[in-house]
């Protein structure tokens, strides 16, 4: 769904609107919650929002950044509970704007949540050559095509970046549709008012996640892979915990990670972080870090709201 798709005539419209709304009295700000989504064309966010359409958040595509504190202004006298709104590239003169608009939102007790998608350069440039789809900020058809798109990709990271820097980000460049749309949904369902933990195993020959906050390099433990009882297994699986809860390494690992969380995080959340992902990789993202995962993900998950992402397993 496309809302507004140019600004001319987006601010009539939306007066328009208004006058047609009924003088019911606004519900509290709090009452509305407000997922912002911004990142890379091509990183998935369509996909994201097909996720929030599901879980009944009302969804707008394109919405030009300064009409959106009038649009908030509007869905709470519409007593709208649940709102999604896309803002990326296609509106890259106004996006500087974006930062304090949503500082000024939550200042108004608004539950802003902002999501931004991002992937790798060459994970970009392949998804647009097998959907031939053009870049937003693609000049010219001529030329060297390949070139050209990178190019494009990489003006684009320039000027999104510092909505990334004030958005939790997910890496999408391994991620298929399926745990995108659970992931997204699994982190607009955190409380907005907590700080929460992201645990996320993954494959170091898969690349390392863009996302993470902390990357805790696993490789050196003992490999139930190399068990050929364990090695069609994963680290969620009780022959390989006990595998592995048997190797006095395992044991040292968790607890320094543990000790180091447990250090920052009161911190981080002094400081108004909203989330910290923390990836655990191993080989092959299959045991030792999966394993790991759980185990922080039970540790934490009583003081701290906890999510937990196995980037690797296909079921996850």
């Amino acid at each position: 769904m496309s809302l507004l798709p140019q600004n001319q005539g987006a601010d009539q419209m939306l007066n328009s609107l208004e006058r047609q709304t009924d003088r019911r009295q606004k519900p509290h700000p709090a009452d509305l919650q407000i997922v912002v989504i911004t990142g890379m064309s091509g990183s998935g966010k369509s996909v994201a929002l097909k996720a929030l359409e599901d879980a009944a958040y009302y969804c707008v595509d394109n919405l030009p950044p300064e009409l959106l504190a009038s649009f908030v202004s509007l869905e709470q006298r519409h007593r709208q509970a649940r709102v999604a709104i896309v803002m990326d590239v296609r509106s890259a003169t106004s996006l500087p704007e974006v930062p304090a608009i949503l500082d000024n939102l939550r200042a108004q007790g608004v539950n802003v949540k902002s999501l931004f998608f991002d992937a790798t350069t060459d994970t970009l440039v392949r998804r647009f050559s097998e959907t031939r789809r053009r870049h937003p900020l693609s000049r010219s058809n001529t030329g060297d095509q390949h070139l050209a798109l990178v190019s494009a990709i990489e003006l684009e990271r320039e000027l999104l970046s510092v909505l990334r820097e004030q958005s939790h980000v997910l890496d999408t460049s391994v991620m298929r549709a399926s745990q995108l749309q659970a992931t997204v949904k699994a982190l607009i369902s955190a409380p907005a008012s907590e700080l929460t933990l992201v645990f996320q195993s993954f494959a170091f020959k898969r690349s390392i996640p863009m996302d993470a906050d902390y990357v805790f390099d696993v490789r050196m433990l003992p490999n139930p892979y190399y068990e050929p009882e364990l090695r069609a297994l994963t680290g969620r699986d009780e022959p390989v915990a006990i595998f592995l809860r048997a190797q006095p390494e395992t044991a040292e690992m968790f607890s320094h990670i543990r000790d180091f969380l447990e250090r920052w995080l009161e911190p981080l959340a002094r400081n108004h972080r909203g989330y910290v992902t923390v990836a655990i990789g191993c080989t092959g993202g299959q045991h030792r870090s999966v394993y790991l995962v759980e185990r922080l993900a039970e540790h934490f998950g009583p003081k701290w709201v906890t999510l937990k992402r196995h980037r690797e397993l296909k079921d996850l």
